[in-house]
């Protein structure tokens, strides 16, 4: 774990009132901070290495928080930076371990946090965080996991733990705990998944809708389901991999999507959860700066946070 680098939080500044910019607000965190939004990087591509994908997502907390830096400030509540916890070589479960502990803390002071990545085997370590946070608390709780992803993450871990096995793992650590696991995979490509992984997902009970349904007039039904599962729950957890977007959008990420969902097409859901109430934590997946084009993909993902974090009611951070 290190401590918080605020020399990446710096822009432009407006000589108008009332015209701050991110990196003006953004402060350390500190265990005696009040109740806001926690950003907080997870520097490790291990998985991706692992899952034969091309590495340098572990440079993305950074480039993320370089582009959300200059964005105009709207918020009510502050926003931290909670450091990054890299991954030493290939010690990925060591890493997922330390950023699950992290998690769990600022949680447990009632914080929402945002974890930047990284490859998608951040995922596990965000359930860590989360689950022993719930346990402390809750019998039988019942978790939201909504994944954005051209992928489904749900390859068999007996083989090989990667940021192509997050979900298998929540899956297992569900029920151990005999917790449910209601997992939700939008914007999946069939070209990228197996049907040892469709039907691995259909085995599992999975909510999913494939890149190819994201249409003008499949929309409303598939925010419908979304908004049923969420009802259906006491907490949310949104995964966004990058890679859920068209290439042309998100070029800089370790798989490149051939379609793609477009932004326009997954914001009636972003702000379905938004607006739930029950949005415990966000990460987002597999930006790779060394592959982005002008930050286009470090941008979406800094918009991605602006608009979940803007201010609404029944959502202290």
């Amino acid at each position: 774990m290190t401590t918080s680098d605020m020399t990446v939080w710096r822009g432009r500044v407006d000589p108008e009132p009332d015209s701050d910019r991110w990196h003006q607000r953004v402060q350390a965190y500190g265990t005696d901070s009040e109740k806001g939004v926690v950003i907080t990087g997870f520097a490790c591509d291990a998985g991706v290495a692992r899952n034969q994908g091309r590495s340098g997502a572990a440079e993305g907390p950074t480039a993320i928080r370089r582009a959300l830096a200059p964005l105009a400030w709207h918020r009510d509540a502050p926003a931290y930076d909670g450091g990054d916890v890299h991954c030493q070589d290939d010690d990925m479960e060591r890493a997922q371990a330390t950023m699950g502990q992290h998690l769990a803390r600022i949680l447990d002071a009632g914080h929402l946090p945002i974890v930047l990545g990284g490859g998608h085997e951040m995922a596990f370590a965000s359930w860590s965080g989360l689950s022993h946070h719930l346990a402390e608390r809750e019998r039988r709780p019942i978790v939201a996991i909504i994944n954005l992803d051209a992928h489904f993450d749900l390859r068999d871990p007996s083989h090989v733990r990667s940021s192509g096995t997050p979900f298998t793992q929540i899956a297992e650590d569900c029920a151990q705990r005999r917790w449910p696991f209601r997992y939700a995979c939008l914007g999946v490509s069939q070209a990228a998944n197996t049907r040892a992984l469709f039907q691995r997902a259909e085995r599992l009970k999975v909510l999913v809708r494939q890149d190819h349904e994201f249409r003008d007039e499949h929309i409303h039904a598939i925010k419908r389901d979304v908004q049923r599962l969420v009802t259906s729950c006491d907490h949310v957890y949104l995964s966004i991999d990058m890679d859920v977007f068209p290439a042309s959008d998100a070029p800089g990420v370790s798989a490149p999507a051939a379609r793609g969902v477009a932004l326009s097409h997954l914001e009636p859901i972003l702000e379905c959860l938004r607006t739930s109430g029950k949005l415990r934590l966000i990460d987002i997946a597999e930006v790779n700066p060394s592959h982005d084009i002008d930050q286009r993909t470090a941008r979406l993902a800094a918009r991605l946070i602006h608009q979940l974090t803007r201010p609404s009611l029944g959502n202290p951070a």
